[in-house]
């Protein structure tokens, strides 16, 4: 209920990680706008805040995963390795929360039990484990990959011994030395733990249910040199992951895997042998066709079996059953290697799966596997399971649970029918977790911060994403996947992993350059697609009235004529 002393700002940003960090920067320092951010964390960093276990580190290179919007923090900050740890990239997101002060907007250690939309006063209510805040506008940044999941084991509480989640990790961290460990899953989360920390365990015990395709990373440290050079090319660089498919530059194609005029074994060779996921790109139609899916599946399958000595072994880590790349591609340090360790064993869980947890360990086919330590690197409720976990409510008290219950409908991935002024960083329908994230991250901000200044100009105080135009963004996204290869593997792009969750593609596959067209393209023509209403003298609003003539800027907040639309340099 409405109280006249209940805190308000013009705008409240769920989350810290990238997404929310931008958000609050962008709206508060570009826009002028009273800004609060909340986090249920202690501090910024979003995933790289949680995800602490040995190992982890991310799969996009460091240069590309990292903000571009200020040059001068783009000169300032040096990357150490190719693909950045954990620990640096968290170290990355305080830099740039003391640069621009960001934490003073910040509430830590803050939960969002709920947001519901106040019609009559045309703003967000916004309940906390703090207490309640109101905003005109609501600006979720909770991150793709933020709702870790434990599958349900019967017994499970019965475990005498300690269990973790990747997505969890203990700050403190965890001693491994001379402990019988089980990990289950061998997703991303598990293939870089387990080089990690096998030397360390007395015997690891991985369950796997389905294996992954993963290429090696090659990591290596960038030195001074190299980064000088990689700096005087930096804007040409930027630019071209803004127009490429997944956000970072990478070797093109060389042509299709099946014209017969390519040389396909060299070409998978030389991308082996530099490593990352720019393995995947190497021909125009892996991700379109079987029969070129197939060559470059192959090509991994003999490297496993190259790798691991045992057969047997090697063959249940083999991907049969899907095509590679429609589920996340893994990018490695010595995983497959790591099954030739004398105790370092593998079980198929596949077609006999854990039956349950007693208190010495899981057991499979009446076998007990006794452990000190369960390490569940089952990943996440992906894209949807953070807005699941707080209760949305817009118009007429819509929950957003309801309005997804067949699966997440968005228009370009930024905003919901029925929940007005209420926009979703790196939502469904956007590239997301098939890009670089940080490039998604950085595109959607700007264009709502763009869009909001919009709105000021002409003193519109309420927005909505139309039912036909969100219905036609759902059929394109549908579309665009249905002509790939993605719709091919039981993958948590289409939320398999989770029991009960609708099968739908919630990424955008078009590609980072396809999609920022297609926004840009919406922003050009004054915003199609949305509904507009609650002006201040009551005229209909529509959207295309970019060019009219401009009212006032609104009052609701603040937006100064030196800092509307303020572009870096880049």
């Amino acid at each position: 209920m409405k109280t006249q002393n209940q805190e308000r700002h013009d705008a409240i940003v769920i989350g810290a990680g990238f997404g929310g960090m931008y958000a609050l920067h962008r709206l508060r320092d570009g826009l002028g706008m009273d800004v609060v951010a909340i986090e249920r964390g202690s501090d910024v960093g979003g995933t790289w805040y949680w995800n602490r276990y040995p190992g982890a580190r991310c799969d996009a290179e460091s240069i590309f995963y990292s903000y571009s919007f200020d040059p001068r923090l783009q000169a300032d900050w040096r990357w150490s390795e190719k693909y950045a740890t954990q620990p640096e990239i968290l170290s990355y997101a305080g830099h740039v929360a003391d640069r621009y002060g960001l934490r003073r907007d910040i509430r830590f250690d803050t939960e969002v039990t709920a947001a519901h939309f106040d019609e009559p006063a045309n703003e967000w209510l916004v309940r906390t484990t703090s207490g309640d805040i109101r905003a005109r506008f609501l600006i979720t940044a909770l991150g793709c990959l933020s709702a870790s999941r434990i599958p349900s084991f019967d017994g499970i509480d019965d475990f005498t011994g300690q269990i973790h989640h990747t997505g969890r990790w203990p700050h403190e961290g965890v001693d491994f030395r001379g402990k019988r460990v089980a990990m289950i899953g061998t997703g991303s989360s598990g293939i870089q733990l387990l080089p990690a920390i096998a030397a360390d365990c007395a015997h690891v015990t991985v369950f796997q249910r389905t294996p992954s395709y993963s290429v090696p990373a090659r990591n290596r440290t960038l030195g001074p040199n190299e980064f000088t050079r990689i700096r005087a090319v930096y804007p040409h660089l930027r630019a071209d992951a803004r127009k490429s498919a997944g956000g970072q530059v990478t070797a093109p194609p060389i042509g299709s895997a099946l014209s017969g005029d390519t040389d396909i074994l060299g070409e998978l060779d030389q991308r082996w042998a530099e490593g990352g996921a720019s393995f995947l790109g190497a021909f125009t139609d892996t991700l379109v066709d079987e029969r070129a899916n197939k060559i470059s599946a192959d090509y991994v399958r003999e490297r496993i079996k190259e790798t691991v000595a045992d057969p047997t072994t090697a063959e249940l880590l083999c991907p049969k059953d899907y095509p590679i790349g429609t589920k996340r591609i893994c990018v490695d340090t010595d995983y497959y290697a790591t099954y030739n360790r004398d105790h370092v064993d593998l079980v198929d869980v596949s077609t006999t799966p854990i039956e349950r947890i007693t208190a010495e360990g899981p057991t499979v086919d009446g076998t007990v596997y006794p452990v000190d330590v369960i390490i569940f690197a089952t990943g996440f409720d992906a894209m949807t399971g953070a807005f699941e976990a707080v209760d949305i409510r817009g118009r007429g008290g819509m929950t957003l649970r309801d309005a997804w219950a067949a699966g997440p409908r968005t228009y370009l991935g930024l905003a919901v029918h029925r929940f007005p002024n209420m926009f979703t960083i790196t939502g469904p329908g956007s590239p997301s977790v098939l890009s670089n994230v940080i490039v998604s991250i950085e595109q959607h901000v700007e264009w709502i911060a763009d869009y909001l200044t919009h709105l000021a100009e002409l003193g519109i105080t309420r927005t909505e994403a139309d039912q036909d135009a969100q219905d036609s963004w759902v059929d394109e996204v549908n579309k665009v996947a249905d002509a790939t290869l993605y719709t091919k593997g039981r993958s948590w792009y289409l939320g398999a992993n989770v029991p009960g969750k609708p099968r739908v593609f919630m990424p955008y596959a078009g590609g980072v350059g396809a999609y920022r067209q297609r926004c840009d393209d919406v922003a050009a023509k004054g915003y199609p697609g949305f509904t507009h209403g609650a002006v201040p003298d009551g005229r209909p609003a529509t959207t295309n009235t970019a060019k009219d003539s401009p009212r006032p800027i609104a009052q609701s907040y603040r937006v100064t004529a030196n800092n509307t639309r303020q572009r870096s340099s880049q």
